[in-house]
């Protein structure tokens, strides 16, 4: 059936834009509290509730935005044959990949010798498309059964990796168990893998045949049993393995020194990759919220999409926003530019010292001020895009 679906899903952008405004505030701690280079704010030693909140609620960032880009990926799909789409998938894969090591890698050190590559959230992403992009081919139950299998089961690769002899090759790291791994790729300039991408293409995956909920056939009535269904049953499966410690996350929670702690020892599930509980601790309330924001629309709905129908922009946007800041307020405390490319001070960041920063109450209101920035600039180009739709270059920004 050729089902054209013109019109945007006003929740999905909605949702997308709240995760990354929330997303700002974590690389705004990562620039500018004094701590954020010289500890985990996941460290209950250390910690205190605010940082650990603080942390905590970014962890809905990554694992929403790479849903909802699987879910639109199926409503262009309603709009496009699979030849056009797979074509589109793998270039703005290979696109997104590009910017994560030319422009993104520069924007989060600032050092124009590019002494260190990151693959993190964009260069996952763009992986992941290029993979949806052979994957589309497929009947769509096939399609959701890989990405069940990828979600359900890629923690049992935790049972070789927990061996104190076991060492993971490149691939290995790639797909899976690389966090923060360097490798050299000519002499002093590494790639650092930040994202192993293998579960994340099974996020994307399973956003994308959450897509079917959203064609034009599917009333809001049943959308909404079926989104509230999935989204407590992923909330009671992450209680119920979590409580047992039986399976989906490579750390058991544990009693801490306090009932407050131990909860948070209970929600501190692993990130990177991201485990079977950390998925369904976040994309469970994701699915409840899309359920019920469908109907809404006031100035803070409006507000959030903006910011979600421009994610890319914003996202390279804010990454040089913040970091820009942050060499501001380097050079108004005395440093030089010595010191700012000093590598045994704080490599691979240029302008950042450890052992600087603020309180988390200025940290916050920093974070405001990076999204008041934004967000003129934001509905500009969202206006832009809007007029000049014609412009097809424009899709992949």
């Amino acid at each position: 059936m050729d089902i054209r679906l013109n019109k945007r899903i006003d929740s999905i952008d909605v949702l997308r834009g709240a995760v990354m405004i929330i997303m700002a505030l974590d690389h705004v701690r990562d620039y500018f509290h004094f701590s954020a280079n010289t500890d985990d704010p996941m460290n209950f030693a250390t910690t205190t509730s605010l940082l650990f909140f603080t942390r905590w609620i970014t962890h809905f960032c990554a694992p929403i935005f790479i849903f909802l880009s699987g879910t639109s990926i199926y409503l262009q799909g309603l709009r496009k044959t699979k030849k056009e789409l797979s074509i589109f998938l793998i270039k703005r894969g290979l696109w997104l990949i590009l910017l994560e090591i030319v422009v993104n890698s520069f924007g989060w050190s600032f050092n124009p010798y590019y002494n260190a590559l990151f693959f993190q959230v964009i260069w996952a992403i763009g992986i992941s498309m290029v993979i949806m992009g052979l994957l589309i081919y497929l009947p769509y139950f096939v399609i959701l059964i890989i990405g069940l299998l990828i979600f359900a089961g890629h923690n049992l690769l935790d049972i070789p990796e927990a061996d104190p002899n076991f060492k993971a090759g490149f691939i290995w790291n790639l797909l899976h168990h690389g966090v923060f791994v360097p490798y050299e790729i000519i002499p002093h300039h590494s790639m650092i893998i930040v994202y192993p991408f293998l579960p994340w293409t099974g996020v994307m995956i399973l956003g994308y045949c959450l897509g079917r909920l959203y064609e034009p056939k599917v009333t809001q009535e049943v959308r909404k049993k079926d989104l509230l269904l999935k989204g407590f049953a992923l909330i009671a499966l992450f209680v119920v393995l979590r409580t047992f410690n039986i399976y989906g996350n490579p750390e058991p929670w544990s009693a801490q020194k306090n009932t407050l702690f131990t909860f948070f020892s209970f929600i501190d599930v692993h990130k990177y990759p991201p485990s079977l509980l950390y998925v369904c601790m976040t994309i469970g309330p994701a699915l409840i919220a899309l359920a019920f924001i469908e109907n809404i629309k006031n100035r803070i709905s409006n507000f959030m999409r903006i910011f979600g129908r421009v994610a890319l922009f914003y996202y390279i946007l804010h990454i040089y926003l913040i970091h820009g800041l942050c060499m501001l307020l380097f050079f108004l405390r005395g440093h030089t530019m010595a010191e700012a490319i000093n590598p045994g001070a704080h490599f691979p960041w240029y302008f950042v010292r450890s052992g600087e920063g603020f309180e988390l109450p200025i940290v916050y209101i920093i974070w405001v001020l990076v999204i008041a920035i934004l967000y003129p600039l934001c509905k500009w180009y969202d206006t832009y895009k809007t007029n000049h739709k014609q412009n097809k270059w424009l899709s992949y920004l």
